[in-house]
Parts: structure tokens; C-alpha cells; sequence
């Protein structure tokens, strides 16, 4: 895999000779599933060599992982460890809340005996793995807007609401966290008052990850089941308890359920709503890239045209918004490749 010239990574190491053909393991944590890969710098790009995934729930800690990823694989002399998590990295530590685990570098430093060992947030290390995208790999939303480059935002709904963006300096793109998914959702409509309400009873303080995440999608269900009165068929709720729920309500949804084409909508709206944010906040003239779990699952059902008339709409900002290119992200690995190719160059 290597660098997309379109994107003018900053990678300060990737022209240092050192930084090739070392061996480096990265892993990407999540929730449910934790991938970890094996990996090789080459050609200023990386290789991946092998690649597992494992349980979460099933281990105590990420170290019990990484031991049984190198004990399978039968690995030895490796160079760095990169680890990408759902939750933000200060000082070279981490507690995701989802993962219910502390990550220490230091730590892990120790146990293992890695001289280099990265901690990056996981919407960060998307970042750097969207770089090695081809083109293949954009979906285009919008791109008649013909703006000069500048800062980039992402945006990722998953099993929470991931929120990062590039910093354009002029010449190279620099990627950055954020956790703004849990700034304040707020409602505009009736509707969504009565949503916010709703949800407020659950969390008191309503975030835009308790409407744009897996269980924000379940929220806007179960609000318009439950407060809305709209009808659940027959068998329609045992499906979603005991399935995939993003995928069982697309395929409901696809099949003519009507709250489930309601939820959708609304899910869809809120997207477009926040991707408007989180774009003037960053002034994301360069575009907004839309990634996640959710998204591409249901991305047939994306109505474009809506979602960028959707998109565009503000009280005096309109003629910049209305000219950002806006694509959905079709790979999913972006983050396991990205925590890899950071650790590989980003040091020089």
C-alpha cells in the first residue's frame, strides 16, 4: 500500500532510509472486535503481512492480545508498535470507556521490551490510513464545488461518534483528533425536542454520539416506537433484538417497514446536520469525509441529493458550505493500515 499523491500527507520520516523495511505490528481496538496486523515498511508505503482479529470481551487486556498475536505468528525482532483506540491519548495513555481497559505505553514497554510503541487516537490513525486509499475506495456525495485545498473533517459513526480532521499548513495535510462527538446535541424542530427530552431522561447530558452511533440509531427507533406510537410489525422487533441491528433495519427498512425507513431518515438528516458542524468548525474548505461502520452499511440507501441539501444549510455560511466536496469512505480498514503507517514515518 502506498501513498495516494492526493493527499499531501505530512510524514516527515517517510524519506529517512532508516524507516525502511522495519518490522512493525499494529493494532486497532474496538469494542467487539480488535484487529491486529503484521506489518512492513516498503517503498515509503507499508506491506501487510498477516492480519488477525480477536474478541475484546474474551481478554482482560490489550497485552494479553498482543502476546497471543506474536505467539501465533511466531514473530520475532520487531521494530514498533502502533495501537489505535476509541478514546483520546494524553501523555502516552489511554482509558477507553468502551474498551474498559487502561493503556500505558510505558507499560507496555516494559512487558514486552518495544523500544517504539505509539498511541494514537482511532480517528487520528483513520486519518493517516485514508492516505493509502485509492480511488476506487471515494464514494462521491458532492464534488461540484471548486474551492482551493484546505483543512479536511471526518466524520465516522460507528459504536460511537468519531470526529478528526487534517490541518492543511499550505503544503501538507496535517492529521488531528478531536472528541467532538460528545459536544451537546441540540434539536431544532418540535419533533426533536421532544427527542431531546427523550433522550435526556436516559442521559442527561445528550450527546451527538447518543444520536449518531449504533445506539443512536436504536435511540431514534425506539423514540419513534415508544413516544411517536409509529407501528412495529409482527417478528420486526425480534429481528432487530437478535441480529445485526444496523443491518436488520436497512434490510426492514428495504423491505417497506415504515419506521424503519423513518429511522433512517432521521439518522440520515442528523448526519448531514452534524456534518455541517463539525465542517464550519474546522473551516473544512479541502471537503468532509464520511466513514464508519454505519455509513457504509446503509450507503445504498443514501439519497445524495437530499443529504447535500441537507448539508448546506446555515443562517449566513451557506455559500462556503455549499461548494465542499463531500465523500463516503467504502474501506474499513483505514485505521489499522493508518496506525501502521504512522508508526512507520511519522518520526523522522
Amino acid at each position: 500500500m502506498n501513498l495516494n499523491p492526493k493527499f499531501p500527507l505530512y510524514l516527515p520520516g517517510v524519506k529517512n532510509s532508516s524507516n525502511n523495511n522495519i518490522s512493525i505490528i499494529g493494532a486497532n481496538l474496538r469494542e467487539d472486535i480488535s484487529t491486529i496486523g503484521y506489518f512492513q515498511s516498503v517503498n515509503e508505503g507499508i506491506e501487510m503481512k498477516t492480519q488477525s482479529s480477536y474478541a475484546t470481551k474474551d481478554y482482560a487486556s490489550f497485552s494479553d492480545i498482543l502476546r497471543k498475536f506474536i505467539q501465533e505468528n511466531n514473530l520475532t525482532g520487531i521494530d514498533r508498535v502502533g495501537i489505535s483506540v476509541p478514546g483520546p491519548v494524553i501523555h502516552g495513555k489511554s482509558s477507553p470507556e468502551r474498551l474498559g481497559w487502561n493503556l500505558d505505553v510505558e507499560e507496555i514497554r516494559r512487558d514486552f521490551g518495544f523500544e517504539n510503541i505509539q498511541l494514537v487516537n482511532d480517528l487520528e490513525a483513520s486519518a493517516y490510513g485514508m492516505a493509502l486509499l485509492r480511488d476506487e475506495d471515494l464514494e462521491a456525495i458532492y464534488t461540484g464545488g471548486q474551492l482551493e485545498k484546505g483543512n479536511v473533517a471526518i466524520l465516522a459513526p460507528g459504536n460511537g461518534l468519531g470526529e478528526a480532521g487534517y490541518f492543511f499548513d499550505g503544503q501538507y495535510l496535517r492529521p488531528f483528533a478531536t472528541e467532538g462527538g460528545h459536544s451537546e446535541f441540540s434539536p431544532r424542530t418540535n419533533v426533536e425536542v421532544e427527542f431531546y427530552q427523550f433522550l435526556n431522561n436516559i442521559y442527561g447530558i445528550v450527546s451527538w454520539e447518543n444520536v449518531l452511533s449504533r445506539d443512536g440509531l436504536f435511540n431514534i427507533y425506539r423514540f419513534l416506537r415508544d413516544v411517536k406510537r409509529h407501528p412495529e410489525s409482527e417478528g420486526l422487533g425480534e429481528r432487530l433484538s437478535n441480529g445485526n441491528f444496523v443491518q436488520e433495519l436497512y434490510k426492514a427498512a428495504e423491505g417497506g417497514e415504515l419506521i424503519c425507513k423513518i429511522a433512517i431518515d432521521t439518522f440520515l438528516e442528523f448526519l448531514a446536520r452534524e456534518a455541517n458542524n463539525l465542517t464550519l468548525k474546522l473551516k473544512a474548505t479541502g471537503g468532509l469525509f464520511i466513514s464508519g461502520d454505519i455509513p457504509q452499511m446503509i450507503r445504498q440507501y443514501l439519497d445524495k441529493d437530499k443529504f447535500y441539501e441537507k448539508f448546506k444549510i446555515s443562517d449566513k455560511m451557506e455559500h462556503m458550505l455549499k461548494d465542499i466536496p463531500i465523500y463516503l469512505i467504502k474501506s474499513d480498514n483505514t485505521s489499522l493500515n493508518g496506525v501502521a503507517l504512522y508508526t512507520a514515518y511519522y518520526q523522522d
